[in-house]
């Protein structure tokens, strides 16, 4: 293996060039290892600074590759090229490699500051073989803490992956994909004699496909883990998070809850942002209808069932068979908050599937806890699904869009259609029929030969332009869980891990330094949240959803990696909100928004006097509902 070492000073025109044209030795020892994901090798890296002048600037460590069809990895960041073999001018800009362009936001390489990423490492998969890096994410001060933060690097065009002292965000810092700010340099400085030591893990083995990259990311979890801070029990969750949608989100005369409550003047003023689901809608109302029926609470309860009835006598699309997206004033369409940012007018298969999912789900906790089967709510999935069914592609994969005039699919390439794969395995486990089992076979096989094995998932969320993210694999992990129940068969089991594995790439593995309040002030923990996107750049809760599905693997495997992720996941959603009134100086006690900014990314909230804010300052009913979600379930009865 080879490193090689260059640097730049803060000059606007300065290059990297080896570093002796600055004075600098870079002397390596080889302490042990053999590369191996298990075993990487273990360097001690010592910088001396052979000068009589203090350097001011950037010192980059690079592992060069033999360079043939690479594939990049950098935790949380950058996925394959992060899809810049794809159209560019889309409404969400994000990171992306392309070796022959240099116009935003393509670049043949990129830098970025250290806590961006997840796990503290570069990876890349080339013909056949990974090779990574891993090194702190940050130098510490005398006292333990951040003393300067480092960054990661990768070159398509140059073959390497490489980390730094001092750090670049370039050639660009994106701190949204609407809010691009120019190259960002913040220097390492180093006095005349002096020297700073590091200890680099360097990775180069064998594998089949892009899921061998995980192997080591395993390997940097357990090199760098740290648990989140304690916050509340479970119980003790699940009852003050709900407490607070039902008081506080629930709007009694349109029988729905709202996406947004703010603080306003001694009141509260809501943003409604009425859905079926995904941001608002059943994924609010089923978990509180979970954590009702867990607490005995009937407030709760009512107001759930409330909402599921209303929306199911209402939402129906004649023309389409499918029913509409969103609700304002009453009214249904499919003209949600995210339609302006959309290429293609019509039903988001990934609203259809989810919302047929949580019916289903609900279904269930219905019959489960009260004795009830609500056998109009089968009447009204049935033909959803049905419908949905005949809108896959000659792939067998279901659409991203769908008309809502014929209900045929109008755009595909994308995972947020698992959903519908989701909901007819659902379907098929409760009413025993499995007339879909056949065709959804081949579409799980799709969707992981596809999207999973390459570990490039994306067209989850609506509003990313179909960046890699996170939120689609979670639609496939539950589908691969009910497949699993249905079959027995082992295949779906080993796709789930690859499906779990691919999640925890978002998940934090440590806790970075947070520098902005309110969660710098807290001492909130980034260990165990997981990113939304490539291009949404915070932590959100929704994947502290899928407990119960980490839980099912962990029970019929006894496989410790998963289980500690999952531990790791459910501490993470205990510490997140607020356990008294103003905790992350906004809101009451319970409250809790979708918005956790670890990093320079999405710092658009400000406090009154203009300076960031690392939170959103709302209530967000359907982030507060991810973490019940998978706290209520059968992770409740786990612990008991």
């Amino acid at each position: 293996m080879k490193l090689i070492f260059t640097a730049r000073n803060t000059l606007p025109d300065s290059t990297y060039e080896p570093i002796e044209r600055y004075g600098l030795r870079a002397e390596t020892e080889w302490l042990s290892g053999s590369g191996t994901a298990d075993d990487p090798y273990r360097v001690r890296l010592t910088i001396e600074n052979s000068s009589e002048e203090r350097f001011c600037g950037i010192i980059h460590s690079e592992l060069c590759f033999e360079k043939k069809e690479p594939r990049f990895f950098l935790p949380a960041f950058m996925y394959g090229r992060n899809r810049g073999e794809c159209p560019q001018h889309v409404e969400n800009k994000f990171p992306r490699l392309r070796e022959d362009s240099n116009e935003l936001p393509s670049s043949p390489w990129w830098m970025v500051r250290g806590d961006r990423l997840s796990h503290p490492a570069a990876f890349v998969f080339d013909s056949g073989i990974v090779y990574g890096l891993c090194a702190p994410p940050y130098i510490k001060s005398a006292d333990g803490g951040l003393g300067q933060f480092c960054g990661y690097s990768c070159s398509l065009a140059r073959g390497t992956v490489g980390w730094t002292l001092g750090y670049e965000n370039a050639p660009y810092l994106f701190i949204s994909s609407h809010n691009i700010k120019e190259r960002e340099t913040v220097p390492f400085r180093l006095g005349a004699g002096e020297s700073v030591c590091a200890e680099l893990r360097l990775y180069e083995y064998s594998a089949e496909d892009e899921t061998g990259i995980n192997a080591a990311i395993k390997n940097v979890y357990y090199t760098f883990h740290k648990q989140p801070r304690n916050g509340a029990s479970v119980p003790e969750a699940i009852r003050e998070l709900s407490d607070a949608v039902a008081e506080y989100a629930w709007i009694e005369e349109e029988s729905m809850y709202s996406c947004f409550v703010f603080e306003r003047d001694g009141g509260y003023e809501y943003n409604k942002l009425g859905s079926l689901t995904w941001t608002n809608g059943l994924s609010v109302a089923v978990p509180m209808l979970e954590a009702g029926l867990r607490l005995g609470d009937g407030k709760k309860r009512a107001q759930a069932l409330r909402f599921i009835d209303n929306t199911l006598a209402n939402c129906m699309n004649p023309h389409s068979g499918l029913p509409y997206d969103a609700v304002e004033n009453g009214k249904w369409s499919v003209k949600g908050w995210w339609f302006d940012g959309m290429y293609t007018k019509g039903h988001s298969a990934y609203l259809m599937g989810q919302a047929m999912y949580y019916i289903l789900k609900a279904y269930l906790a219905e019959k489960k806890h009260a004795g009830i089967e609500h056998r109009d709510w089968l009447d009204f999935v049935s033909p959803v699904i049905e419908r949905l069914e005949k809108t896959r592609n000659g792939d067998q994969e279901y659409p991203y869009i769908i008309s809502e005039e014929t209900g045929a699919g109008l755009e595909y390439d994308s995972m947020g259609g698992a959903w519908c794969m989701t909901a007819a395995a659902m379907y098929m486990k409760i009413t025993g029929d499995r007339k879909y089992l056949k065709q959804i076979r081949i579409s799980e096989l799709h969707y992981y030969e596809r999207y999973v094995k390459r570990m490039e998932c994306f067209g989850g969320p609506l509003d990313v332009s179909k960046a890699v993210d996170n939120e689609g694999i979670l639609a496939y992990i539950r589908a691969v869980r009910l497949l699993h129940e249905l079959t027995g068969e082992a295949v779906y089991l080993e796709h789930m891990y690859d499906a779990l594995c691919y999640e925890f790439t978002f998940k934090f593995c440590y806790n970075t330094p947070v520098q902005v309040p309110p969660l710098s002030s807290v001492g909130w923990s980034a260990c165990g949240g997981s990113v939304t996107s490539t291009a949404n750049p915070h932590i959100h809760p929704m994947s502290s959803s899928i407990v119960d599905e980490m839980l099912y693997y962990c029970l019929q495997t006894g496989n410790g990696y998963v289980l500690d992720r999952m531990n790791d996941t459910v501490k993470w959603g205990c510490q997140t909100y607020n356990h008294y009134d103003g905790e992350f100086d906004h809101g009451k006690k319970g409250w809790m928004s979708e918005r956790f900014c670890y990093s320079q990314g999405l710092l658009d909230e400000k406090y009154p006097d203009g300076s960031p804010a690392s939170t959103w300052f709302a209530l967000m009913p359907w982030g507060s509902c991810s973490i019940i979600e998978g706290l209520a379930g059968d992770y409740y009865e786990y612990i008991e």
